[in-house]
């Protein structure tokens, strides 16, 4: 387990200058192992999500295959709901469990054996029938997340120090998008042929890398404990949602959260606005996706550092490049003179808008984890999850928008979302400093 010590001793300090905040006094002497297990296991579960990204990779299988449109409209949302409002009705059971690692672990297996499954499906068949086989099995996918996601948060902050937590991520995040530049130069540039073989291929290797990582988590250390008061029920989760309702920091940091999704959602319309949409075209995206990995690599270990000073300003920052980017994607698409220039200029502002979308999931990430009471992360994690989950299911009436009015206005709206996030995010706490 050397290894493992010597990869977190990249962002742990050694035991004579080390600092153990906001942990269990038994977890501060293994922190270097548990932080290079946290690396590992969570290098892998984001490569494994670089290869399927269902966004391009699992559309234009689908797609290959003869699926319905329907079925490969519905894989994004329905991911990203089934990821999120579960967790609802999970966190209380969770927080029974004294030891949490379990539950991201049995996750992660989940995700595993579902895209194992998505890969044994598109390759036996074909047409209706395998279009919705995966997404049923991308349901289950999105199930095993909810269950790492409303689990990983509380035992990061079980096991990593406060000051430690944002490079831990943001150290995996950008490992992991060396591999998905990889991935995508592969494909770009014909080293790996696009084709469907191969691209079943990477679903494998996506679900051993899903399994590996549950296995690396079970090895952390994670002190028992912090499992005080937890409940169960209906009636319950009505009394925590007042309570946490009534935290005003937890209000705006949601509200800030759903604005913020505009980072996530434009993607596509930014794609469109240049010309460049159409799922089953993915070889013409290759510029979108080496500025994904780019933007990918330049972000995460940056904003997660940033993060461990203050999550606040990597928020207000990343809002502030949004609303910029957005804005001038939104004039450039809508103008006739700039028709010819945008095209040509719109793979940078994917990388800009990317780099502020990595901002705001490493500033929102370490600003709970930092903000949350440490008995009650995984309750907090929850329920700004199952609002998130709402908001995303709300915000898909988005492409009703472009159908009537034109991809320029939807960027445009994004924009203006993004730019109402500034003065929400201006009244949160600097959460590190307390």
């Amino acid at each position: 387990m050397n290894v493992f010590a010597g990869l977190g001793s990249l962002v742990v300090e050694d035991e004579a200058n080390r600092v153990c905040r906001d942990i269990p006094e038994g977890a501060c002497a293994p922190q270097p192992r548990n932080a290079g297990l946290h690396i590992a296991s969570l290098t892998a579960t984001k490569a494994g999500d670089a290869l399927i990204d269902p966004k391009l990779v699992l559309p234009w299988l689908l797609n290959a295959v003869g699926a319905p449109a329907a079925a490969i409209g519905v894989l994004v949302p329905l991911r990203e709901s089934l990821a999120l409002l579960p967790q609802l009705f999970t966190s209380h059971r969770v927080r029974r469990l004294a030891q949490r690692k379990w539950v991201w672990a049995f996750g992660s297996a989940i995700e595993a054996v579902a895209v194992a499954a998505m890969a044994a499906t598109l390759f036996a068949f074909e047409g209706a029938l395998a279009g919705w086989l995966t997404v049923a099995w991308l349901a289950v996918f999105a199930l095993g997340r909810s269950l790492a996601s409303v689990s990983y948060k509380d035992v990061l902050g079980k096991t990593i120090s406060k000051g430690r937590r944002g490079s831990v991520t943001g150290l995996a995040g950008s490992a992991a998008a060396a591999f998905a530049l990889a991935f995508g130069v592969s494909l770009t540039f014909g080293i790996l042929p696009l084709e469907k073989p191969v691209l079943l291929g990477a679903l494998v290797v996506a679900a051993l890398l899903w399994a590996v990582a549950a296995f690396l988590f079970t090895l952390l250390h994670e002190e028992p404990g912090a499992n005080e008061g937890a409940v169960d029920g209906l009636a319950a989760i009505a009394n925590s949602a007042r309570a946490l309702w009534a935290d005003r920091q937890f209000r705006l940091f949601c509200a800030m959260r759903g604005l913020l999704t505009v980072t996530a959602l434009a993607p596509p319309y930014l794609l469109l606005s240049a010309g460049e949409g159409g799922s089953h075209a993915l070889g013409q995206l290759g510029s979108f996706l080496l500025a994904s990995a780019f933007a990918a690599i330049a972000g995460s270990y940056v904003w997660g550092r940033l993060s461990d000073r203050s999550s606040r300003w990597v928020l207000l920052l990343s809002a502030a490049s949004a609303a910029t980017v957005l804005g001038v994607a939104a004039a450039f698409s809508a103008f006739q003179p700039f028709n010819d220039l945008w095209p040509l200029m719109a793979p940078f502002a994917f990388f800009l808008l990317q780099i502020a979308y990595q901002g705001v999931r490493q500033g929102r990430n370490t600003h709970l984890t930092d903000m949350a009471p440490a008995d009650d992360r995984a309750v907090y994690t929850a329920f700004s999850n199952t609002f998130i989950g709402i908001v995303l299911l709300a915000m898909g009436g988005f492409g009703l928008v472009a159908d009537w009015l034109g991809t320029p206005a939807v960027l445009a709206l994004f924009a203006l979302l993004a730019l109402a996030a500034l003065p929400v995010g201006w009244q949160l706490d600097e959460v590190q400093r307390q």
